[in-house]
């Protein structure tokens, strides 16, 4: 299967933590790469689904409270005055639908507020975040999740 997800999905005990923040038997969160802002997140579906109207009702019924319960993380962990939740699931790829939850710190450039902060996504390796800096906060995260 040529999609990205799906391959990731498939071995969940073999990902880093930065891949496997937490999960349930629908969602599995993951901190997005290429991305410059730590802690932005994705929560994707564990079974292949394109398009939101193909979410089961289970599925669907647990999305709402995965976006609350990492709004809630994030906010304890980075410090975020609120998060951004979107979903496009439109780059080559990527078809696999995915929310983006993404922290908006209290003082980020106006800039970079609202749909612009998709500048900050699809970085070049020198601007991203560092795995091992995502590996942190996933870990810092998943306790909030926990607690």
């Amino acid at each position: 299967m040529d999609c990205y997800t799906c391959v990731r999905n498939g071995d969940p005990e073999g990902l880093p933590p930065r891949e496997l923040i937490g999960g349930d038997e629908h969602w599995r969160v993951a901190h997005a790469f290429g991305s410059a802002l730590p802690g932005w997140l994705v929560l994707v579906p564990r079974r292949h689904v394109t398009a939101i109207a193909e979410l089961t009702d289970a599925e669907a019924a647990s999305l709402g409270l995965w976006q609350v319960r990492l709004s809630r993380a994030l906010a304890e962990v980075t410090g975020c005055a609120k998060t951004y939740v979107a979903q496009f699931a439109e780059a080559e790829g990527f078809a696999h639908v995915h929310f983006h939850v993404v922290p908006r710190s209290p003082d980020q450039p106006e800039e970079l507020r609202g749909p612009r902060v998709f500048g900050l996504l699809g970085k070049d390796a020198a601007a991203a975040v560092e795995p091992e800096e995502m590996d942190r906060l996933a870990l810092r995260l998943r306790a909030a999740l926990a607690g």
